[in-house]
């Protein structure tokens, strides 16, 4: 296996999906990257920052931490390990409660109990590192971190051929899922194995939050991928179906980068 760098890799993740937005990287560090901006600048909305630095040309990292948390999504927050969930965030994500929000419910789950059971099954979510850093893989110059994730966006059919890419090494075969849970979960907090009880090497395709329908195109699929099988996945692209059988891979004209 031929020993690529981080923004080979997405490169390769890319020409694989033919994808139109940025490939991204997630990984931890003590510091912050020059030129990287607050997640709360693109957005409060973890996931909704993360989707739009895949389409940004001027923004090409961000970052969240501990001293970095002020004006987020508190859920985001907690999905990355910096807080803790809110008492209260059961009645929020079932049937609501007079007390917190004046009411306001996301009917996500049948009942507060369930939605209580539903979080502490997750385990504890433990972040990345003093900061968790968000980055497009075509701004990388030098690979002196250790990243735990990439993410993709695209269409169903691009994803379809990454997640059978995943599957070219018979490992993989069962560890693509679609998990509950919000988008900034589906993008960063499964495939970068930060719950105590996720899956530890899953490729995470999603979301699944409909609290997410108003912001992420209603055409577009996120593809969440641990490093180690991103790696492998790059490695094999040109021995596989997407190179071999295009035909197959691609029957319809899409778009793409070169």
């Amino acid at each position: 296996m031929y020993d690529l760098t981080i923004k080979e890799i997405g490169m390769q993740l890319t020409r694989a999906g033919r994808l139109k937005t940025k490939v991204l990287c997630v990984y931890g560090s003590n510091k912050i990257p020059d030129g990287a901006v607050p997640i709360k600048k693109l957005n409060r909305c973890l996931a909704r920052a993360i989707f739009s630095l895949s389409n940004s040309n001027d923004i090409k990292s961000i970052y969240i931490g501990t001293d970095a948390l002020n004006g987020c999504c508190p859920g985001g927050t907690a999905w990355f390990g910096y807080a803790t969930f809110m008492p209260m965030l059961k009645f929020f994500l079932s049937t609501g409660s007079e007390s917190f929000r004046n009411g306001a419910a996301e009917y996500l789950l049948a009942n507060p109990d369930l939605a209580e059971k539903q979080l502490a099954s997750v385990g504890k979510i433990t972040p990345l590192g003093k900061y968790t850093i968000i980055r497009q893989c075509n701004d990388i110059k030098d690979d002196n971190f250790v990243v735990n994730a990439f993410i993709g966006f695209g269409i169903p059919e691009q994803v379809r051929n990454l997640c059978a890419l995943a599957c070219f090494r018979p490992e993989n075969k069962f560890t693509i899922q679609i998990p509950w849970g919000p988008s900034c979960a589906s993008f960063v907090t499964y495939p970068a194995g930060l719950p105590e009880n996720g899956t530890k090497n899953g490729v995470i395709v999603g979301p699944t939050d409909p609290t997410g329908n108003h912001w992420f195109p209603q055409n577009y699929l996120s593809i969440g991928i641990p490093f180690e099988i991103a790696k492998r996945m790059a490695n094999d692209l040109d021995s596989s179906f997407i190179k071999k059988r295009p035909d197959l891979a691609y029957p319809r004209t899409i778009p793409h980068h070169s």
